[in-house]
């Protein structure tokens, strides 16, 4: 990092945070502080629906998923659209009309006050473990860059987030959203340029997507059905579908952001943008991960991705082997890959590419003997050696400020949302009924800095530890989204239901997911065992527990 690095960093955290502060001025009612006073646009909730998307778990997690095991990932996206057309036409025109300021609030109209209580419990579990998650991600650059404690850069990292969120609310968020995915759009493009601008000047662009589909980092589409393969065709289709609509339909992090809009239409826009836009955006970044992949097939790549891992690994007596065993295989398959490229017969190519995989199985393995010395997963570091050892000065501090930013508006987002439901759903229904407007303003502010603080304690005490973390915040939500969603299509579609029918079908739910999670790791089905069995158990129950009250016979318009 030059100085030239640290000056764009810093001068883009403190432009976003002050755009952030000074577009949420004028949030001075619960109106406004919670729903904008409803004048948002279509295309500024769409932008702020696809930040919190391409959070900072995005630019670390979703390129290291395609260096590590391909583009197949994008198949998790697969359900998103067909997803946003159906919220589109039911769950946006139903909250809207309800009036209500999170999708919870609505339970109680239709159901009763418990089935509305346990659902607000769930989602607050939820989504306060993901907030965690979510945080981790940048405070893990900074505590590798700085070289600063990661409890300390955990803390920067969440203040600046509580900073502005508790200020100026939605309106800040949504606003601060906006600016950031223009600028994260071009720091996508630059950062493939730059990879591919970096390979040797006789590997072409079309020479670096032939290598990387055969080096299997292509491999969108998998047809093959496998009950505990994550990301396939049939999970992306059906499981993903299922997340997504609980996700959008069911998640008040996401809910609020339309329930901002101008208009059930301007709404209605802000998600079919992202029907449209989304795949292609994750598929991008997903290619940007294979370009990297080739580039380290040219440029060694580090033993260990994680820096200080690495510096700790050297001092080491097994390092001397291990790094010859690296560099060995390193040669073995570079020297393959342009074997490959040059050869004109089938036995040649065929040959050529057997050499390439064998030599990659064994720079995999003394990976993954150093990782064991290490201590620690690398995964989240990969695309951060690029940034950091390839893109040129003043263009590193603008994609790690972008990376920081992007993570801050994911997170802003979450407690802004956290803080709604804990004041509208818990605070307002149960512990002060009858307090003015300007008392739930603050009361908001204040659920704000404390869902912030606790993310931030949640992040430094035990996000360091997870994986993957793209696949560690999915794969915490689907443990609460297929409850969520089958409550939901019991309370839009399914008349006959009463409250006592989804609640204990609800708590019937979690129950299946927890014992689908014990038969596999595909974590996208536990989406569709809860909602289908949530659904199940409440028409059983409904059947046998009596006539509804007349409140409940029909769901609000």
């Amino acid at each position: 990092m030059t100085a030239l690095d640290w000056a764009v960093l810093f001068g883009w955290l403190a432009l976003l945070v002050g755009y952030g502060l000074w577009r949420g001025r004028g949030s001075d009612t619960v109106n406004q502080y919670l729903l904008a006073g409803k004048t948002m646009p279509w295309y500024a909730m769409g932008l702020s629906i696809m930040a919190t998307q391409a959070s900072a778990i995005t630019f670390i997690s979703t390129t290291a998923q395609a260096y590590t095991d391909g583009m197949r990932f994008v198949q998790f996206y697969f359900g998103l659209p067909i997803a946003m057309v159906i919220l589109s036409q039911t769950a946006v025109p139903i909250f809207h009309r309800a009036k209500v300021y999170t999708a919870y609030e609505y339970l109680e109209k239709r159901f009763d006050a418990k089935t509305r209580a346990l659902l607000t419990l769930v989602f607050l579990i939820s989504r306060c473990t993901q907030s965690g998650v979510a945080l981790a991600a940048p405070s893990i650059i900074l505590s590798v860059i700085l070289g600063w404690p990661f409890p300390l850069t955990t803390v920067l990292m969440g203040g600046l987030v509580i900073l502005y969120t508790a200020s100026g609310g939605i309106k800040a968020v949504t606003w601060a959203d906006v600016q950031q995915m223009a600028v994260i759009m071009a720091s996508l493009v630059l950062s493939l340029v730059i990879a591919i601008m970096l390979l040797p000047h006789d590997i072409s662009f079309l020479d670096a997507v032939r290598l990387a589909g055969a080096a299997g980092k292509l491999n969108v589409i998998q047809t093959k059905f496998d009950w505990n393969d994550r990301y396939n065709l049939w999970t992306g289709l059906i499981g993903a579908t299922f997340l997504m609509l609980a996700y959008f339909g069911t998640d008040q992090s996401q809910v609020q952001r339309y329930l901002t809009g101008r208009s059930i239409g301007q709404s209605r826009l802000s998600l079919l943008f992202n029907a449209v836009a989304k795949v292609p955006m994750q598929f991008f970044i997903l290619f940007i991960g294979a370009m990297v992949f080739v580039l380290f097939i040219f440029v060694p790549p580090p033993l260990v991705f994680q820096p200080l891992d690495m510096q700790r690994l050297e001092k080491m007596r097994e390092y001397p082997a291990l790094r010859a065993r690296h560099n060995q295989a390193f040669e073995q398959r570079r020297a393959a890959a342009r074997e490959w490229k040059e050869a004109r017969g089938a036995a040649a190519r065929s040959a050529a590419l057997a050499a390439f995989r064998s030599a990659q199985t064994q720079m995999d393995a003394a990976h993954r003997d150093a990782l064991k010395l290490a201590g620690e997963n690398d995964t989240n570091y990969i695309f951060l050696s690029f940034v950091t050892r390839y893109l040129p000065r003043g263009i590193v501090g603008l994609v790690l400020g972008v990376i920081f930013t992007a993570a801050m508006s994911a997170i802003s987002g979450e407690i802004n949302s956290l803080a709604t439901v804990t004041v509208v759903d818990v605070y307002r229904r149960h512990i002060r009924p009858d307090g003015t407007d300007r008392h739930y303003l603050m009361a908001s502010r204040a659920a704000t800095v404390l869902w912030g603080a606790y993310a931030i304690a949640f992040a430094a005490v035990f996000a360091r530890g997870f994986g993957a973390l793209i696949e560690a915040v999915n794969q915490a939500g689907s443990y609460f989204y297929g409850t969520m969603l089958g409550v939901f299509v019991l309370a839009f579609f399914v008349k006959r239901v009463n409250g006592n029918g989804a609640f204990f079908g609800a708590i019937a739910g979690e129950g299946a997911i927890v014992l689908t999670s014990r038969f596999t790791s595909a974590y996208l089905w536990y989406n569709v065992a809860g909602c289908l069995v949530t659904i199940l158990v409440a028409l059983i129950v409904s059947a046998f527990s009596g006539p509804q009250r007349a409140a409940e016979r029909e769901p609000p318009a």
